[in-house]
C-alpha cells in the first residue's frame, strides 16, 4: 500500500470518530430536556385542545375565561367558534399559521407578563376578524359604500358584537 494511500485512510477514520463522546452526551441531554419539558408543557397545558375548534381551549388560559363568558352570553355563540372568527379562512395552512403565530406570541405575552388585561386585539388579530365578518356577512357589506372608498372596519363600530358584555 503506498504511502498516499494509507494516509488517506487515516483521514477517513479520522473524520469518522466525529464529535467527542463527551459533546455528544451533552447535546443529548440537552435536546431531552428540552423535548421533556416542552412535551411535559404541551400536555400540562392542553397544548392539543389548541389543534381543535373548541371554543373551551381559548379558555385554557385564565386572561381569557372572560372573554370566553362574553362569548358564551353573545349574539355569535350559536353560530361561530372562535376559530371562525379568529383564523384566517383562506386554507387550512393559513388557519394553522395564524393559530401558530398567536400561539407564540400569547405563550411569550403570558410568559412574561407583558399584555394589557384585558386583553386586546392586536393589529393581526384585528384583520383577520374583520375579513371573517365581511365573508360572513358578505350579503350586507358587499352593499356598503364608506367615504373614501376604503375597506369597511366591522370593528369600529361592532368591536364587542362577538363578545358581548
Amino acid at each position: 500500500m503506498s504511502e498516499t494511500q494509507n494516509v488517506s485512510q487515516q483521514n477517513k477514520a479520522a473524520r469518522r470518530q466525529g464529535i467527542p463522546f463527551p459533546i455528544m452526551l451533552i447535546l443529548a441531554g440537552m435536546l431531552g430536556c428540552i423535548v421533556g419539558l416542552g412535551s411535559f408543557t404541551f400536555v400540562y397545558a392542553r397544548g392539543y385542545s389548541y389543534l381543535t375548534d373548541d371554543p373551551n381551549a381559548c379558555a385554557n388560559c385564565h386572561i381569557m375565561r372572560d372573554v370566553f363568558t362574553a362569548w358564551t352570553r353573545g349574539s355569535h355563540r350559536n353560530v361561530a367558534t372562535c376559530n371562525d372568527c379568529h383564523t384566517a379562512h383562506d386554507n387550512l395552512v393559513s388557519k394553522y399559521i395564524s393559530k401558530a403565530i398567536n400561539g407564540v406570541n400569547h405563550s411569550i405575552a403570558f410568559t412574561t407578563g407583558n399584555f394589557h388585561e384585558p386583553i386586546r386585539a392586536g393589529r393581526f388579530n384585528r384583520d383577520i376578524a374583520r375579513e371573517n365578518c365581511m365573508h360572513c356577512h358578505a350579503a350586507v357589506t358587499s352593499q356598503m359604500s364608506h367615504v373614501g372608498g376604503e375597506a369597511t372596519d366591522c370593528l369600529a363600530c361592532h368591536s364587542r358584537v362577538g363578545h358581548d358584555e
